[in-house]
């Protein structure tokens, strides 16, 4: 963690806006604060049907297996952590254990990625693939936590592994993603578009993955006629997904079609990410009010700093640039979030806040990591030369 100035100390900020929290009360009874799964949903009566044969079957490995992946997919699908936590429990017979099943130990470092403990699944990772080193899953999870570490060559060595474990178009998305990160954008985006063009189209999941991955790197290259096309697509197959949602909405903020980021995420405020872009919106637009979705992402950011949660740093740092305007508070939040990942908003996030408040020196060690591994990003490169000296 480089040295930045703070005035006053983090702690103190920290601890100020914990002590301003209080619980929130509802203006009536009629409020509605959340709305829950209807018991007569599908995926909800499948889960209670898992859960009820799970009761019966405590040691039935994979059965809880099965509950727990389909808690990690609704943890993803829905942006909601609550899910990860039902993931763990269906797991707890053999959570704790140095050495528990295989479909155990993948599950387990899947839920610990996702909760950002990157080093904890990195470990979980290996010792499966010392039992089995043609595990698939096992790989691409690895290459994916080694990517948005910043070690693309671990992430490179990883997806080489998926040869005759995986499909061609996994294997080639794999180390597509990691070299456009690398040093080489355009010819990954252009192998990869070759590659997914002539591909059969029978897993509407790897299309959608894959012609996500393609918006961002169109976008990172400036073609934004293309990203736009392949972030329609993705969106065409998966409207709901939350991730390619914020990342559209992040596309669109950026070209300042604002109207359309409110269309997009109207009804999208159950994720904070996606709140949090759509109050991005609404605040750019003259004769909006972005006031009552500022004040539900202060409650819900000063709720994960109660608990511990450190997955939204990079949201929360946004939160408090562009929302709260607190540069100091948001780049110190942006340095903390770096320590753990390194993805190209990570970036971005850490410039902006730097740039906000002046302090190049806490820019130098990421505007130094950008040259050594060598990132195409135009949505960058005004930051960078902002931030370099002449």
């Amino acid at each position: 963690m480089i040295k930045f100035t703070i005035v006053p100390s983090l702690a103190a900020l920290l601890l100020s806006g914990l002590a301003a929290a209080s619980p929130y009360l509802p203006a009536s009874g009629a409020q509605v604060l959340e709305r829950l799964p209807s018991r007569s949903d599908p995926v909800q009566r499948a889960l209670a049907q898992l859960r009820a044969r799970l009761k019966t079957e405590p040691d039935n490995v994979a059965l809880a297996a099965e509950l727990a992946q389909r808690y990690i997919s609704l943890a993803r699908n829905d942006a909601d952590p609550r899910y990860l936590g039902y993931a763990q429990a269906a797991l707890a017979p053999w959570w704790g254990l140095a050495d528990p099943p295989p479909q155990v130990l993948v599950l387990r470092a899947t839920i610990l990625q996702s909760t950002h403990r990157f080093p904890q699944a990195l470990a979980d990772l290996d010792l499966l693939l010392r039992h089995d080193r043609n595990n698939g899953q096992a790989w691409i999870t690895r290459a994916t936590i080694l990517q948005v570490t910043g070690d693309f060559a671990g992430a490179k060595t990883s997806c080489a592994r998926l040869f005759g474990q995986a499909a061609d178009l996994v294997i080639r998305t794999c180390l597509a993603s990691a070299n456009s990160l690398s040093g080489a954008a355009r010819p990954s985006y252009l192998s990869l578009k070759m590659a997914f063009d002539g591909a059969r189209h029978d897993d509407s999941a790897i299309d959608e993955w894959v012609l996500t991955l393609l918006a961002e790197m169109a976008a990172r290259l400036g073609d934004y006629q293309a990203a736009d096309s392949h972030f329609r697509q993705a969106l065409a197959l998966a409207p709901g997904d939350t991730y390619l949602l914020g990342a559209y909405a992040d596309f669109l903020l950026d070209r300042g079609r604002h109207a359309e980021v409110r269309a997009l995420l109207q009804n999208q405020a159950r994720a904070d990410g996606l709140l949090l872009r759509h109050a991005l919106a609404l605040a750019a637009t003259p004769g909006q009010d972005a006031s009552a979705e500022t004040a539900m992402l202060r409650d819900r950011f000063q709720a994960a700093m109660l608990r511990g949660d450190t997955v939204h740093q990079r949201e929360q740092s946004r939160f408090e640039l562009h929302l709260m305007k607190n540069p100091t508070l948001a780049l110190s939040l942006a340095q903390k979030n770096w320590a753990v990942q390194k993805e190209p908003a990570d970036v971005r996030v850490l410039l902006e806040a730097a740039a906000a408040s002046g302090d190049r020196a806490a820019a130098r060690p990421v505007l130094d990591w950008l040259k050594q591994v060598k990132l195409e990003d135009a949505s960058l490169a005004a930051l960078v030369k902002t931030l370099e000296p002449a």
